[in-house]
């Protein structure tokens, strides 16, 4: 991890996202800085969704990082994210990234993680430029859950028709899963990395890894958005930039980020 990342861990706070925004709106952001909840009282989820995390359960926290690059710049950073939690919990499980392929993770375009076909974790991404020059600085929001999958997922109510899953399935039973703060450590040491390497290459030299990651490569999907009619094709993968490409009837169309939500038709 390198030295100008600023560590810091709280008891609880409403949302470590809204924490560090707070901070950049204010111009008090000047190096990189990682803030940690044992809980979140108003976490948030994608398009104002609550992030529902039980103390011990879930790993929540958000990176403030520094970009170069300006805010058009950054497509497929979301999809960067994903691939630099994939490393992270790679290396503090001491598991290599095929082990963790053949036991069902996944990614989730835009911007999920999915453990077979279970919502394992989520991102979200926040930030911007306050004015030309300045560093584009993005605050990265990860909630990842850690255990008790079947009762994150009755707190969440039958109506919500989401399946859940934790890290802990990842292990053989009666095996010790690594620690919370090593844990931390190896995720915040793995997105600094990453997002580096982004700033300077940008998401291009991503594409192929991400792909093999893909959840939903060759499915018919619904591709839904706030106000928008839901658009249906098959999922083809992603473009350079880090868009999903959807095959349709007589045309392939690229689908960008935003508030879209993939859904797999039965």
């Amino acid at each position: 991890m390198t030295a100008n990342c600023i560590l810091e861990r709280v008891a609880q706070t409403k949302s470590t996202n809204d924490d560090l925004l707070k901070r950049w709106r204010a111009g008090e952001l000047i190096d990189p800085v990682a803030r940690i909840a044992h809980q979140q009282t108003a976490g948030k989820g994608r398009a104002g969704r609550t992030w529902l995390a039980k103390p011990g359960d879930s790993i929540c926290f958000s990176l403030a990082f520094p970009f170069k690059r300006k805010p058009a710049e950054l497509t497929g950073l979301s999809l960067l994210v994903g691939l630099a939690v994939i490393s992270g919990i790679a290396q503090a499980y001491d598991l290599d990234e095929a082990m963790l392929y053949k036991a069902g993770l996944r990614l989730k375009w835009p911007n999920d993680l999915l453990l077979n076909n279970a919502k394992l974790g989520g991102i979200l991404i926040e930030g911007g430029q306050a004015k030309t020059g300045d560093p584009t600085w993005m605050i990265v929001g990860i909630g990842i859950n850690l255990r008790n999958a079947n009762e994150i997922e009755s707190s969440l109510g039958s109506e919500s028709g989401l399946k859940v899953a934790a890290l802990d399935q990842l292990l053989p039973p009666q095996s010790t899963p690594p620690d919370v703060e090593y844990l931390w450590l190896k995720l915040i040491a793995s997105l600094e990395h990453h997002l580096s390497e982004f700033d300077q290459h940008g998401f291009r030299m991503y594409q192929e890894q991400w792909g093999r990651w893909d959840a939903y490569l060759g499915q018919t999907v619904c591709v839904s958005g706030a106000g928008k009619e839901p658009i249906y094709g098959i999922a083809q993968g992603i473009n350079q930039a880090g868009a999903l490409l959807l095959q349709q009837a007589n045309q392939t169309i690229a689908i960008h980020a935003g508030d879209i939500s993939l859904r797999v038709q039965t």
